[in-house]
């Protein structure tokens, strides 16, 4: 598929859940319902929002609520604080005076008190119809960036991963916690002979960290073996079938894996692939600690149909 005709088909279905939002915000948004409206899975709208507008999507909730009270209380004076806090969906006062104030610096009453003319700076970032705008070369500029940049730090292609057997232990709760569930599944693999120059590890998302609060994130931290074996303890027997992905290979700094997940989700749409239902993974071909920059040698793979 033309690339272009899919940039412009994905900014067509952003515009439509950006204007769902900005006449819903009195409304409660949830990613499930914003990401149905343009037909997205949330997970894949979440990370090409964020990619495409240069901000969460939750961020963009919030701006937008708050750009539009600051309008109400320019000009709608005769709105009180709280009709205006519930007019823009917050569910109490208090919460939207503490947003309010840490996006504007001063409190609703003061902005309301203040001189008009004082605050007419940020009426002017409002458009007459109250919509957002992105433009298509702007879109073309983010995702050009993101492209330019994935293809400066790794190689990708579309193949067909073979099924893998894996050694799992699970984990529940923030990302980088998960370093001490890889300790015990080396203490577990090195008495079994499991742990050579050979071994590669792997790590499968379950969950999304734009998506899901990060003491609640799901991943399992696996051992790739040759052939299932048998297991104990809190180790798992876990298998990942035979897929198509798109693999990203990378040697990259710890710094960089969101960055690099986001370019390459960013390469599938642009290039006309659906992400299927099997968890993104990454396989590991090094030991970060052994390499000279603390570099991961990693393939990130996005299962596609």
């Amino acid at each position: 598929m033309n690339a272009t005709k899919v940039a412009k088909e994905t900014i067509a279905r952003l515009h439509i859940a950006i204007q769902f939002i900005e006449e819903n915000l009195s409304e409660k948004l949830s990613l499930e319902s914003i990401s149905k409206k343009a037909f997205f899975s949330p997970f894949h709208f979440h990370r090409l929002f964020s990619v495409v507008v240069g901000e969460t999507l939750q961020n963009f909730i919030t701006r937008k609520r708050i750009e539009k009270a600051a309008s109400y209380l320019l000009h709608q004076k005769e709105k009180s604080i709280t009709a205006v806090s519930e007019a823009v969906g917050f569910e109490n006062l208090s919460s939207f005076s503490r947003a309010f104030k840490s996006f504007y610096g001063i409190s609703p009453k003061q902005f309301k008190e203040e001189s008009p003319d004082k605050f007419s700076k940020i009426c002017k970032t409002i458009s007459k119809n109250g919509q957002v705008e992105i433009s298509f070369e702007q879109y073309i500029c983010n995702i050009n960036n993101a492209l330019k940049w994935l293809q400066m730090n790794a190689k990708t292609t579309v193949e067909k991963i073979d099924k893998l057997h894996l050694a799992s232990i699970s984990h529940k709760g923030k990302m980088e916690a998960i370093s001490t569930v890889y300790d015990k599944l080396v203490k577990w693999a090195a008495p079994k002979g499991l742990m050579n120059e050979r071994t590669k590890m792997a790590t499968i998302y379950h969950d999304s960290p734009k998506i899901t609060d990060p003491n609640n994130l799901r991943m399992s931290a696996c051992l790739i073996l040759n052939e299932p074996i048998k297991v104990d303890g809190e180790v798992n027997l876990r298998t990942i079938a035979a897929t198509k992905c798109i693999v990203s290979k990378f040697e990259i700094t710890p710094f960089e894996f969101q960055q690099a997940w986001e370019s390459s989700f960013v390469w599938m749409v642009e290039n006309g692939h659906k992400k299927s239902t099997i968890d993104p993974f990454e396989i590991y071909h090094n030991n970060a600690a052994e390499h000279p920059e603390n570099k991961f040698i990693v393939d990130l793979c996005i299962p596609v149909l």
